[in-house]
């Protein structure tokens, strides 16, 4: 099965376009104000407006108000969400609707067991860890911490053009994640470094 793509931290309607065009499987929206790719509902609106079907639409949240989380599902055309702090299972649980969870891999992580919190969880997103930094490092994680958690996996953590294929071969994730890794400056994203990244993703 081909390895599924999601490009994250799109802040404007012609990187969505382009994204899809590559055929990327998903795209990624931060609601997260402190991030340099984050983008309001208003913002994330025009960004997805009459895209073409079968493209999901993920929005990304870290440790937000229930209330913001329901104002953007009322708003937007959102097909899963991403908890991306230290959210509880019955925190990601209380919209009823399709999520997954990021995990931060540090040393010393029982991945099993932290996975087993989350069982409801679609997937599992699993990214590099740095203090105080909830994701997109841009640092790669040692893939040698990855365990079989009977989850999909989603592999995120400073993903390039010239290391995803050695990524997708060495973990055999579900899908891979990139934000900066295909960008020219935080939230613009390179579209030589899309294009490149797909068909490393594809020649796998």
């Amino acid at each position: 099965m081909r390895t599924r793509v999601k490009i994250c931290g799109i802040t404007c309607r012609q990187d969505a376009e382009f994204a899809v065009e590559m055929g990327a499987d998903a795209l990624g929206l931060v609601f997260y104000t402190p991030s340099p790719r984050a983008v309001t509902i208003a913002q994330a609106q025009a960004i997805i407006i009459a895209l073409p079907p079968f493209v999901s639409i993920v929005a990304l949240f870290v440790d937000a108000e229930p209330e913001f989380v329901n104002r953007c599902l009322a708003a937007l055309p959102i097909s899963i969400l991403q908890f991306h702090g230290d959210e509880s299972v019955e925190y990601c649980e209380q919209f009823n609707y399709p999520y997954m969870k990021a995990l931060r891999m540090r040393d010393g992580i029982n991945l099993e067991e932290a996975a087993k919190q989350y069982k409801s969880a679609s997937a599992i997103l699993l990214d590099s860890y740095q203090p105080g930094v909830p994701g997109g490092t841009g640092q790669v994680f040692d893939w040698s911490l990855i365990t079989d958690i009977n989850m999909p996996v989603i592999l995120a953590g400073g993903l390039n053009t010239e290391n995803v294929a050695q990524a997708i071969s060495r973990v055999q994730p579900y899908a891979v994640d990139v934000s900066g890794g295909v960008e020219q400056a935080k939230g613009i994203k390179d579209q030589n470094k899309v294009r490149n990244f797909m068909q490393e993703v594809v020649n796998v």
